[in-house]
């Protein structure tokens, strides 16, 4: 069973909910970092964070942040080692970060993205395999790919447990 943690600004919390119900309802196990009502006014940055942290230490599988562009909570999760989070605004940049950039975290903007969208994007990024839809030799070359990028990260963050 997939858990994902989720997390949203006062501009993603709409569009966070409606993504959330769609998850359980899907039988998916959620850690709802928040934020939890409207009227809650924790800043973009520790909410990505929060959620980028729970990812890079695989305490979840993926996690899921809402802004109001998803570019601001990218911004932040992707400072955090392990972590490989991208802006999706339609269903083929959901593919494509899963099957060539085998990203774990999964922005969205609540500016930008209606409720039906964003939840045929969140089923495409869910169910999208790394290397997936790919010949074989690209498929081999993404994944050594992701073994460079472990080492750059080892180099300029130390070791990363896995």
């Amino acid at each position: 069973m997939m858990k994902i943690a989720l997390g949203a600004d006062s501009y993603g919390f709409d569009l966070k909910e409606a993504v959330k119900q769609h998850l359980l309802n899907k039988g998916i196990e959620i850690e709802d970092v928040g934020i939890n009502d409207h009227e809650t006014q924790t800043p973009y940055y520790q909410t990505a964070s929060e959620v980028a942290q729970r990812v890079g230490d695989q305490q979840v599988e993926r996690g899921l942040l809402v802004c109001g562009t998803g570019m601001g909570m990218a911004i932040i999760a992707n400072k955090h080692p392990g972590v490989y989070a991208a802006v999706c605004e339609n269903s083929n940049a959901a593919e494509k970060s899963r099957s060539i950039n085998n990203s774990n975290v999964l922005t969205l903007g609540g500016f930008i993205t209606s409720p039906e969208e964003a939840i045929e994007i969140v089923d495409t990024w869910l169910t999208t395999k790394f290397t997936s839809g790919w010949d074989s030799p690209i498929q081999q070359w993404l994944e050594n790919s992701m073994k460079d990028i472990a080492i750059l990260e080892e180099q300029q963050f130390g070791s990363i447990e896995e």
